[in-house]
């Protein structure tokens, strides 16, 4: 029997700290949309933390067991990894896109500049859905702000961890240090770049900057997964709490001017990894914060998949309405509190149930026959 694997509670928590910042990010900026008077000018950054909890959570769960000396039920074949990868992420990435097709036919603030057959076609926006699907880059359609994942923007970030997967089960689970550390490096040096050539890294969610996706991923995915193979860990006290004042404080500080990118940077090569490395020096929170962060964590994916469809609905009454101060502020939070509750819904009576379904049905470790697992790892 193999013994159960420690589980970085501090880390689930942090990952719904940071979905809510984004939550939150999204609506001020159809408020406030100059980025340097958005009082959360920092907050996409979670985005960038998210590849870096995913390179140390995969490592954590697969490293071991992908390795050519795993036995038995512990053993996982590469098609194994993919099935699982695929059924932990896809189905709420199905109802996040039906709540988001449904939002943009149904909006009312927009008049007929979303309807079928007036500004796209029944076969593209069939196409689109195809597309999107499959989680693939999309073409445009009105009132996308060029985004490549139209119909659910934050799609983007899922086709990037789509490809970190991909690349983790083919080679990453196998790198030896001294690549890994060189990689590290490269990355690091491409998002330096990229931060300094747009003095900011909110950038590869649009047509315009597609490139600058992978350079967000690259590096704080690798510098996760170097977290976590070296070990490193840093002791803070009531981690969890610390460790989502400091996220907070990253995305609220002011923007840096003509080092902004620099800074952001820092953020992504140094921060977060010493973040990861703080989260998991402990495998157990107790009490009220335990089941925080259990429930934050659980919380965290659905909250961020599926938002973006009422952050369009939200502006798109905002832009047309022009409602005052209050009334902006008081629908603003009801939305943000509803998102949260039919995240909550859809998590317990749907992604749960669907997840436990699938894998009983196509990734029962008891189904992947040992020799063919070592043999595959």
């Amino acid at each position: 029997m193999h013994p159960a694997k420690s589980h970085y509670e501090a880390l689930d928590g942090l990952r719904g700290t940071a979905a809510l910042c984004v939550l939150m990010f999204h609506f001020w900026e159809m408020v406030v949309p100059d980025i340097d008077h958005n009082p959360m000018g920092h907050a996409f950054l979670a985005v960038d933390f998210f590849f870096a909890l995913s390179g140390f959570v995969l490592g954590h769960a697969y490293d071991a067991r992908l390795a050519p000396h795993a036995r038995g039920r512990e053993a996982l074949t590469l098609a194994g990894f993919f099935k699982r990868r695929l059924i932990r992420l896809h189905p709420m990435t199905l109802a996040a896109l039906a709540i988001s097709v449904t939002v943009y036919l149904l909006d009312p603030f927009v008049g007929d500049t979303q309807r079928i057959g007036v500004k796209i076609s029944l076969a593209a926006f069939a196409g689109t859905v195809a597309l999107s699907l499959l989680l693939l880059p999309t073409p445009n359609v009105p009132n996308s702000f060029g985004e490549t994942h139209s119909l659910n923007g934050p799609s983007w970030t899922l086709f990037q961890e789509y490809i970190a997967n991909v690349l983790y089960g083919l080679f990453g689970h196998r790198l030896t240090r001294r690549v890994h550390v060189f990689l590290c490096i490269v990355s690091a040096a491409a998002l330096v770049w990229t931060a300094h050539h747009f003095n900011d890294l909110g950038h590869g969610w649009g047509w315009a900057d597609f490139w600058a996706a992978p350079v967000r991923l690259a590096c704080p995915f690798l510098m996760g997964l170097l977290v976590y193979r070296t070990g490193f860990r840093l002791a803070v006290p009531q981690p969890f709490v610390v460790l989502s004042l400091v996220l907070a404080a990253a995305f609220v500080m002011p923007r840096m001017g003509k080092v902004n990118g620099l800074f952001e940077a820092g953020c992504v090569i140094v921060v977060f990894p010493l973040v990861l490395a703080a989260g998991a020096s402990v495998t157990r929170t107790v009490g009220a914060t335990g089941a925080l962060c259990r429930f934050m964590g659980e919380l965290s994916y659905p909250v961020y998949i599926i938002h973006y469809a009422f952050v369009y609905l939200f502006a798109h009454w905002n832009w047309s309405t022009h409602p005052a101060p209050a009334r902006l502020a008081l629908v603003a939070v009801g939305l943000q509190a509803g998102i949260v509750t039919l995240a909550y819904a859809l998590l317990r009576w749907f992604d749960k149930p669907v997840r436990a379904w699938l894998t009983r049905k196509y990734a029962d470790p008891a189904r992947v026959p040992a020799a063919a697992a070592r043999a595959n790892a």
